[in-house]
């Protein structure tokens, strides 16, 4: 990582004294509707994650503009090339397929979340033996959510049953009515659907099972390559000078780590 960030950098600093930037440089960013992270506000993309990728793009001389859809529409705009980015997403091998990502951006973790009566402090995936676990699909988390099943199938234990959901806040209000047993989530993005349903009381997070990092990401279709390298040089020149830390901890997220 630490040849990636001194090799963007010198691209950065190429940039700054070697590149005219063109009016024709825009790049229109979808996402989802995802806080802490991003989200709506007053008719407009907002949250840590739209005001790190402003900032990047200010810094790269990129026109960038911000819209929220579902995540399937947001994921059907970048394939057809109606989109060019997205932010604030996981990393997987089957999106790596169609996404060049940036370096990573935020740090979290995906965990588990049991009604606050359940006196589980999750520590393995044998202590999920045979629960029936929530997760919003399709996304990272599901994935990784197959991933512990297939796991526990193959060490011989009893596997969960996934419950997939359309939308990541109705398994928390299952949870909450002891309809479930667990949801598989995002800490962070769990906690705060917590608060905005009302369900910290009934709630709560058990702990983590996976650290995970959030990027922005390029549709690999997108044709002006010296644009994408120009956008990841300006986000490590950023990080470099600390720009970066302070719009995430601002937000009391936590900065992934570059270096």
């Amino acid at each position: 990582m630490r040849l990636l960030l001194s090799g963007l950098l010198g691209l950065a600093f190429f940039f700054s004294i070697e590149t005219t930037w063109s009016a024709d440089d825009k790049v229109r960013f979808v996402t989802l509707e995802f806080a802490p992270f991003i989200y709506g506000k007053n008719q407009q993309v907002a949250g840590p994650g739209r005001d790190l990728i402003e900032a990047v793009c200010d810094e790269a001389g990129i026109d960038c503009s911000f819209d929220i859809y579902p995540w399937r529409r947001a994921q059907e705009l970048m394939k057809k090339g109606e989109a060019d980015g997205m932010m604030v997403i996981g990393r997987n091998p089957k999106r790596e397929e169609w996404i060049r990502f940036s370096p990573p951006h935020f740090r979290t973790e995906y965990g588990i979340f049991v009604e606050s009566k359940d006196i589980l402090d999750f520590i393995n995936i044998a202590q999920l033996e045979g629960l029936r676990i929530g997760v919003f699909a399709p996304s990272n988390t599901a994935v990784q959510l197959e991933d512990i099943r297939d796991e526990m199938i193959a060490q011989g234990l009893d596997p969960i049953e996934i419950e997939e959901r359309p939308d990541d806040a109705s398994g928390f209000r299952k949870l909450a009515a002891g309809r479930i047993d667990a949801v598989y989530s995002n800490r962070d993005r769990g906690r705060q659907i917590l608060e905005i349903e009302g369900l910290t009381d009934k709630v709560r997070y058990a702990g983590g099972h996976q650290g995970i990092l959030y990027y922005a990401g390029f549709t690999r279709s997108f044709p002006n390559q010296e644009l994408v390298d120009r956008f990841d040089a300006a986000w490590l020149e950023l990080f470099r000078r600390g720009e970066a830390q302070k719009i995430i901890k601002s937000y009391g997220l936590e900065p992934a780590d570059v270096e």
